[in-house]
């Protein structure tokens, strides 16, 4: 899984996604965890199919809440979705379709369990490529009238999730999943809200190469 990661300078990412329009700017955290506001990159049209897609970084609740959903599940946090299932499990298929993300980032930790009950933590990233894209989803859940919420837009609430994959062998041996990484080539497919096929999407996903990544020993700040 992905339990804690680092997001990427704002600046790097709206130069390296060719993003254009912005609606946040967040500082750079070396300790990004679930619930915390990240930045998400979607496209999007204004009025028209037709026309080309509107590429955004806004802000979302990392921590993913089903638009059906009508209470905050504290205990069962959907930060992460197994790209295996994630065309059909209700929590994310809808999501999987028509609501597509890539979140910025620098790299990710995880950790081994030593010997002797301690944990070493690694943060695994590519020392050549400043910015990655974890592929996401996101979706707008209506915050009950009771409820307030950092990020709360009119009354409604955009959060996000990570999707993972099984680990490359060379990564394994620290932890069996790994975010699923699309390279800048694939961006705009994966992005692409007339993509919305099943059976596209679950071919973009499997297309998907393996990532670059390097662990290094590192303690979160």
């Amino acid at each position: 899984m992905c339990g804690r990661f680092v997001n990427a300078d704002t600046d790097d990412a709206i130069e390296y996604f060719n993003i254009h329009e912005t609606s946040v700017h967040l500082a750079v955290s070396w300790d990004v965890r679930p619930t915390s506001q990240i930045g998400i990159i979607i496209d999007h049209t204004d009025t028209k199919p037709e026309q080309e897609p509107i590429r955004q970084l806004r802000g979302a609740r990392w921590g993913l809440i089903p638009s059906w959903s009508t209470t905050l599940d504290k205990q069962r946090l959907l930060i992460n979705a197994r790209a295996e299932t994630v065309l059909s499990k209700p929590s994310f298929r809808g999501a999987a379709r028509h609501r597509r993300a890539i979140i910025p980032a620098q790299g990710y930790y995880e950790w081994t369990l030593n010997p002797d009950g301690s944990k070493t933590a690694f943060f695994l990233h590519n020392p050549d490529q400043p910015v990655l894209g974890f592929a996401g989803l996101y979706e707008w859940w209506h915050v009950p009238d009771t409820v307030t919420l950092p990020g709360m837009e009119d009354g409604w609430l955009c959060t996000a999730t990570i999707i993972t994959r099984p680990a490359i062998d060379t990564l394994g041996h620290i932890h069996d999943r790994m975010p699923l990484i699309v390279p800048r080539p694939m961006c705009a497919d994966w992005l692409d809200p007339a993509i919305a096929e099943v059976e596209r999407i679950d071919t973009l996903i499997h297309a998907i190469p393996d990532p670059t990544l390097i662990p290094t020993r590192r303690a979160p700040a």
